[in-house]
């Protein structure tokens, strides 16, 4: 295990100067800092709740964190082997990739291509969006001249990263658009059919064998090289993990398999709290959920995820220029963008000397920043992102409570873990928090490492399971005789 991360105290900031902060703009600051900070306490009450709402997601259908079976039986062995396609609807960009895997042993080969997600096709209708997909996947496929000799189509594992409820491992009907996505004619039905009909249509010589969420994806290909993972978490656009339960402990399950066969959950936790129990929502918050395409839904999500970060950020320093506290006089039209700022600005500008972080305003926002609202804005930063982390712990604190996990690893991927300079060390004091770790410690029991790419490759190790399975002759979740 990694070494500890040391104790931190969540309510110092690490900004220095704040005390030459003007009168009005200390009580603004001491204000924001009581509402955006998670104590210990609170931590451990959204923990609790977070592991009750768990339980009820397994319990039935229907519940704010659904816990969707996934049909992907146990981890990896790390023999698993073969030649897949791999296609990622992500947030931003649609990717296909070509995977070689030879074990855990051997080097995997990828080869890959990112393909724009145009804005109008999140909003749009769904055969726009199958069609793009084919699109890509006939480019890649000619591309790479890709055609097997012996005829038989190509294995594709397609990662759909949206709660989708699953009857088969190659099954997935979707449930609810998250991160921004509002296509018409998908929600309630198959996206897996919807895809594989428009392959048909294109005549492409490719058969779907998985659908699979990036979480449970990334959960999978990590431990394909590292045995001790024991959770696939996302901390980027949007916030999620999964886990490895038993048959035995999903009473909505009703299946002939036995009761200690080991199931992937897709926990779908972003929609943790939508009834607003427990979760510390301040104004800013109110404001990015009215204004979002779901009003009412991802409560956890749009708290804690990177898609929303730098919007708080914004939506603070709109109220502050409304008060006449900072940018007087200047012209703040790209502020008042919804937006316009991403989690990227926030994680730099926390350690930025002041001649970048002037520099980042003027060509983001073409604001000449003083020095004194750098430190506002550096603390304001950092009282986002330090909230964020310790709320990223709270789902994932309370796998590991009601699966008794003391130790192991937490493969993450995303932007806000992989990018956020700061966010593994916030994120490793609040666990030791809720979990009560001795504060004394050398090695944390639980640390994060970077997940594998749970899209690419976690698509294909699950798709080589899943025709492992069939050549055994256990059909057990799966649709079709692939």
């Amino acid at each position: 295990m990694a070494a500890a991360a040391g104790v931190l105290d969540p309510t110092k900031s690490e900004v220095q100067g704040l005390d030459n902060l003007s009168p009005a703009l200390k009580t603004a600051l001491q204000d924001l800092e009581a509402k955006f900070t998670v104590d210990r306490q609170k931590l451990k009450q959204i923990s609790q709740r977070f592991e009750e709402e768990l339980r009820e997601g397994l319990q039935k259908d229907g519940c704010n964190i659904p816990m969707n079976v996934t049909w992907t039986l146990g981890f990896p062995s790390g023999d698993e082997a073969g030649e897949f396609l791999a296609v990622d609807l992500g947030g931003t960009n649609l990717r296909v990739c070509w995977i070689v895997l030879k074990g855990r042993e051997e080097e995997k080969v990828v080869t890959q291509k990112k393909y724009k997600l145009p804005a109008e096709i999140k909003t749009g209708e769904a055969e726009a969006l199958w069609r793009l997909i084919v699109d890509s996947l006939e480019d890649f496929i000619a591309t790479n001249e890709l055609p097997r000799d012996d005829g038989e189509p190509l294995a594709l594992g397609f990662t759909f990263s949206y709660p989708a409820h699953q009857d088969y491992v190659d099954h997935g009907v979707l449930q609810t658009w998250t991160k921004g996505f509002d296509i018409k004619g998908v929600e309630g039905e198959d996206a897996a059919s919807q895809l594989t009909e428009a392959m048909k249509k294109r005549n492409l010589p490719v058969r779907l064998v998985a659908l699979i969420n990036d979480t449970t994806g990334a959960m999978i290909a990590s431990a394909y090289n590292d045995p001790e993972t024991i959770i696939g978490a996302i901390f980027g656009t949007g916030c999620n993990a999964a886990y490895m339960d038993h048959v035995g402990s999903i009473p909505k399950l009703h299946t002939d398999l036995p009761d200690a066969t080991p199931m992937a959950i897709n926990c779908e936790y972003g929609a943790f709290d939508n009834a607003h129990r427990v979760l510390p929502l301040t104004k800013y918050d109110e404001a990015i959920d009215r204004e979002s395409p779901r009003p009412g839904e991802q409560s956890f999500e749009k708290m804690s995820a990177g898609l929303y970060l730098g919007e708080l950020f914004r939506h603070i320093l709109c109220e502050m220029y409304d008060k006449g506290l900072v940018f007087k006089g200047q012209d703040v039209k790209k502020l008042q963008e919804p937006y316009a700022l991403d989690t990227g600005f926030l994680s730099s500008l926390e350690d930025d000397p002041f001649r970048e972080a002037r520099g980042r305003f003027e060509d983001y926002l073409n604001i000449s920043i003083t020095w004194e609202e750098l430190q506002l804005a550096q603390r304001l930063a950092e009282i986002i992102a330090v909230r964020g982390a310790r709320l990223c712990t709270c789902g994932v604190s309370a796998i590991c409570r009601m699966k008794g996990i003391e130790s192991g690893h937490v493969a993450a991927d995303g932007s806000v873990a992989n990018k956020h300079p700061k966010f593994k060390a916030r994120w490793a004091q609040a666990m030791g928090e809720v979990l009560d770790w001795p504060s004394d410690r050398k090695e944390d029991p639980i640390i994060i490492t970077s997940a594998e790419d749970g899209s690419g490759i976690g698509a294909a190790v699950i798709s080589a399971m899943t025709l492992q399975r069939v050549k055994q002759g256990n059909m057990a979740g799966i649709r079709q005789q692939l």
